[in-house]
């Protein structure tokens, strides 16, 4: 009979841990938790409970485990769960999930028609986000549990994307359980770390009692706990030291020997003497496979050696047996339950545990066991022909396991080879790094330049630096040299992709170094593109690092953008004729934004070149790209998104999550410029936390600062302030966004508070730092908004300021034209010529038309002049403006307009519409419009005097709604009302 336990015993604290934890996720709490314990502690029989009480709770259940052969197979617990759940029920066709398939496409068969492109190789960040939705959709409505077994076992992209999911999963209907051994590595590092992060629930699952080993003896035995003889109780409590995988294991030997059998109606054991009991699982095992037939015995040592999992076709391989006998032997070691078939492959084998592999080959002596391990490598090598990456792997450790260290590094080292390239470079660094530690000297070396390059694409910098930087001298220009220079510069791209511009420029003097004098072409051509990229960003200085970037301005910072420019363009050509797409692409795309300067028509040509080089060469990251920046050019001049329209379906097609949320956060500042607020709020809500889980840090920062451009251009001062907190956490006023930040949000923000003083501030300050630093922004105000109002505030830099805006590329696109056409009405107003300042108007006007908040934001402005100088139609342009700004709740332009109308003697109705704008709680209590347009602004604290100006009121009426707005909302003074009026801001 089989010794096996139906009950669990001794983990009631752990069954209510994962109750409570299953309820949290009914409830919409997402939680993770990591059972710990040796191998046969209980860990798989409480996961597998935790699935039980899922099931009961009608909840969808994905389970999966890691291969415990010792092969590394990215993603491998997570098809399987995945595959768990959908070969029954399907996959699941949510919309919601749509631009998540292409990622998912790896792991999920059923939607590998909508797999990526060639040529992209999807980020782990990417795929966890991705993985993140489905289980999020997959538990909408009651929850959803994903357990994941033998963590310690897996590879690094799985351990990288559980630790996001673990991250991320609090606000998700999701439970993930995982297990794993105590054992050091990756997957009890990630395990004690968010257990320290308070983001997951650690429990070490430790020995059991000895009333636990008798209850689950009683269990096995399917008696009372009193009714397990005494002797035999102490025989399990001593040597199965508590393992409930071993209690079992050693009931089956007593079993098996007839020591403990029925007799008169109850178990009885009979004492055979010291020497006869077992000493562990090993000879336990011994024992009970000297019971069976001779061939089934030796098919299972064999099994054995291949690992706690292996397929039918290396087993057929090894034992030479034809399918009639092979499974006739498999189906008799199944039936006395040593192994099993594997749900998640159908040619493939488990034994029911781990231990039962390592105690039939402890149970051979060393030599036999490396004598079978070297039979079954050849064999495996002969019947296999070309070696798949798993066979490598399964052939590099019986290589080992036979002694042959040399022999097992070269396959590993070429399985590392082939991930690195698939673009696993997680499991490639593992793979690389085992390769270089059994690896022969002369080989040594060659092994490590790749696995550097597999710890830099990893994100690894300081790992991949240190491997390089221990390598031995090796004379310039040999072979061993340019092997190395090119990880150099591979590290260096990563390294300036990343931001980390001393370590890039580390990285290009070793590879100098090593290429020497003669270098050839396309080497010079890989080094000057990252070089290129480089100058871009804004220097940083290392000595001290609060102090921020560090200017390039004046000649000199000139001088080094043209010669990267001069450099770029020769890269381009060169790389093109050698045969180096890549680098081509990365080419252009840099000549794309230096050229930029000269207009955006050369900057388009150099987009197409990249363009036609990505679809020739079928790179279709960079075909994406292309089409972005070309989709983000096309909105600069026109103002039209629909070039970015076409950008995002290839950027979709593609599977690219990053390059997807860049150019969302690109369609959401052009609906804020747009006036589409509303869209604007639903992208960024969208992406911006998305953004900040996939570690996408530019595109996060610039979702920022459409959140606060989006609140300064509604005139929303708070949440414009809050937005940019967050924007310079992320060192966004250490990035290329600071004109941005100054122009397009803060000094629109200022005018939209009716303080021009400070918008011009802002402006200046954009100014400056553009004049210090390599700036590719053309919507700062620079080009268009600052000449504007220096001409409108008489000043004598006004006219320069507008002419070199006009005569610039900048000057040129929809935005700004818009902005320098009202500068020429106004200077032809003031210079007498009315009919010329018309036609201006009229013109700055066709501009206008996709940015109606701009429009008529210029309109307020300038109708002051127009009055001023008798041209145009002022009046009309401020009553449109009024009219606009009130019903877009911008009460302080909307105000200005009113005063300025007064001015000048036009009759002006006084507004008492807006009470569905009025909260309603305030509503009910009484509060009228013109109450309510106090209480905004009583937010800031500001005094009776500045609320009487942004409303253009007279103090005494402010004195008259603060006193009737205490009384209406109960305040018991001004600082309470100003306290309220916070509050609801923050809320709204």
């Amino acid at each position: 009979m089989r010794a096996t336990s139906s009950v669990i015993v001794g983990r009631d604290a752990e069954i209510r841990l994962l109750d409570e934890a299953l309820e949290s996720v009914r409830r919409g709490a997402g939680r993770a938790v990591f059972l710990v314990g040796e191998a046969g502690i209980g860990k798989s029989r409480l996961a597998g409970e935790s699935a039980l009480r899922a099931y009961a709770r009608d909840m969808p259940v994905l389970r999966g485990r890691a291969t415990s052969t010792g092969l590394v197979v990215p993603f491998r617990p997570l098809v399987e769960a995945l595959s768990s759940r959908f070969r029954a029920a399907g996959a699941p066709d949510d919309p919601e999930l749509q631009p998540y398939r292409p990622a998912l496409a790896g792991l999920v068969p059923e939607w590998r028609a909508d797999a990526v492109a060639p040529g992209y190789a999807i980020s782990l960040v990417e795929l966890a986000e991705a993985l993140l939705r489905l289980l999020a959709v997959l538990g909408r409505e009651r929850g959803c549990l994903i357990l994941l077994e033998d963590l310690h076992d897996s590879d690094t992209e799985t351990i990288a994307v559980v630790e996001y999911v673990v991250d991320n999963v609090a606000e998700l209907p999701v439970l993930l359980v995982g297990t794993l051994r105590p054992d050091p590595g990756p997957a009890l590092d990630l395990a004690l770390a968010a257990e320290l992060r308070n983001t997951a629930s650690v429990r070490e699952l430790g020995p059991l009692g000895e009333a636990a080993v008798r209850d689950m003896a009683a269990a096995c035995l399917d008696v009372a706990a009193g009714e397990v003889p005494p002797a035999a109780h102490r025989h399990l409590a001593q040597w199965a030291g508590g393992n409930p995988y071993l209690v079992e294991v050693l009931l089956a030997d007593l079993l098996d020997t007839g020591r403990l059998s029925r007799a008169d109606g109850g178990w009885q054991l009979t004492e055979h003497g010291g020497a006869t009991v077992p000493t562990g699982a090993v000879r336990s095992w011994a024992r009970r496979l000297d019971r069976l037939d001779e061939p089934v015995r030796e098919l299972l040592l064999v099994a054995a050696t291949l690992g706690g999992r292996f397929s039918v076709g290396a087993l057929r391989a090894v034992t030479g047996l034809d399918d009639r006998a092979l499974f006739a032997h498999l189906r008799s070691a199944s039936e006395v339950g040593i192994i099993a078939p594997d749900g998640a492959a159908h040619d493939h084998y488990t034994f029911r545990h781990v231990l039962t592999a390592d105690a039939l080959r402890a149970s051979l002596p060393p030599a036999e066991q490396a004598a079978l391990a070297r039979r079954a490598a050849s064999a495996i090598e002969e019947c296999a022909g070309e070696l798949s990456g798993d066979q490598r792997q399964l052939v590099a450790a019986l290589r080992l396991a036979a002694g042959d260290k040399v022999a097992a590094a070269r396959q590993f080292a070429q399985v590392g080879r082939q991930m690195l390239d698939a673009g696993a470079s997680g499991s490639a660094a593992v793979l690389l790094e085992r390769a270089r530690g059994l690896a022969a000297d002369e080989e040594r070396d060659e092994i490590t330049v790749q696995l550097a390059i597999a710890q830099a694409e990893s994100g690894r910098l300081d790992e991949a630096a240190a491997l390089l930087d221990d390598l031995p001298p090796t004379p310039a220009g040999s072979r061993a040299a340019e092997e190395r220079a090119q990880a150099h510069t591979q590290v260096a791209w990563v390294a300036t992709m990343a931001e980390q511009q001393e370590e890039a420029r580390r990285r290009i003097r070793a590879a100098r170094a090593l290429l020497g004098v003669a270098a050839r072409p396309e080497q010079e051509a890989a080094l000057a593109v990252v070089e290129g990229h480089l100058a871009l960003l804004p220097e940083q200085d290392g000595r001290d690092e609060g102090r921020g970037p560090v200017g390039r301005g004046g000649e000199d910072g000139r001088g080094r953008l043209e010669e990267a420019e001069r450099s770029a363009r020769r890269a381009a050509l060169t790389a093109e004729q050698r045969g180096r797409p890549v680098v081509a692409c990365q080419a252009w795309q840099l000549l794309a934004m230096l050229s930029r300067e000269r207009g955006f028509d050369e900057a388009d040509a150099c987009l197409e070149r990249m363009l036609a080089v990505a679809e020739q060469h079928r790179l279709a990251l960079y075909r994406a790209e292309a089409l972005v920046r070309l989709g983000t050019n096309a909105f600069m001049r026109t103002g039209e998104a629909t070039r970015l329209e076409t950008a995002r379906t290839a950027a979709h097609e593609l599977g690219s999550l990053a390059l997807l949320q860049a150019v969302d956060g690109f369609l959401a500042m052009q609906s804020v410029l747009g006036g589409r607020w509303d869209r604007a709020r639903e992208i960024v809500e969208r992406s911006v936390e998305a953004s900040a889980r996939l570690q996408n840090l530019s595109t996060h920062r610039y979702l920022l600062l459409v959140d606060a451009t989006l609140a300064a251009h509604r005139g929303r001062a708070r949440d414009q302030e809050r937005a940019l907190v967050r924007f310079r956490r992320t060192g966004g006023e250490e990035s290329m966004l600071v004109p941005l930040q100054r122009g397009l949000c803060q000094a629109v923000g200022a005018l939209m508070g009716e303080d021009r003083e400070r918008a011009k501030a802002e402006l200046d300050a954009a100014l400056a730092w553009e004049r210090e630093h390599p700036s590719f922004f053309y919507l700062s105000g620079r080009y268009g908004l600052g000449p504007l109002l220096r001409i409108l505030d008489g000043e004598d830099a006004g006219r320069e300021a507008y002419r070199e805006a006009l005569a610039s590329p900048g000057g040129q696109l929809a935005w700004n034209r818009m902005f320098l056409g009202m500068a020429d009405a106004v200077l032809r107003g003031r210079d007498g010529d009315a009919d010329g300042a018309q036609r201006a108007v009229e013109r700055a006007g066709r501009a206008a038309t996709v940015f109606p908040q701009a429009w008529h934001l210029a309109l307020r402005l300038t109708a002051e002049a127009a009055l001023a100088d008798s041209w145009g139609e002022p009046v009309t342009w401020l009553r449109t403006a009024e009219e606009y700004f009130h019903e877009a709740g911008v009460p302080t332009v909307a105000g200005a307009c009113r005063a300025v109308l007064r001015q000048a003697g036009v009759s002006v109705s006084q507004r008492r519409g807006g009470r569905e704008r009025i909260p309603a709680g305030l509503r009910t209590a009484g509060v009228t419009p013109r109450e309510y347009e106090v209480f905004v602004l009583l937010a800031e604290r500001p005094g009776n005097q500045q609320i009487a100006q942004s409303l253009c009121i007279s103090p005494r009426t402010v004195e008259k709604h603060m006193a009737s707005l205490m009384t209406k909302t109960g305040s018991a003074d001004r600082s309470a009302l100003c306290a309220l009026s916070a509050e609801c801001a923050d809320t709204a």
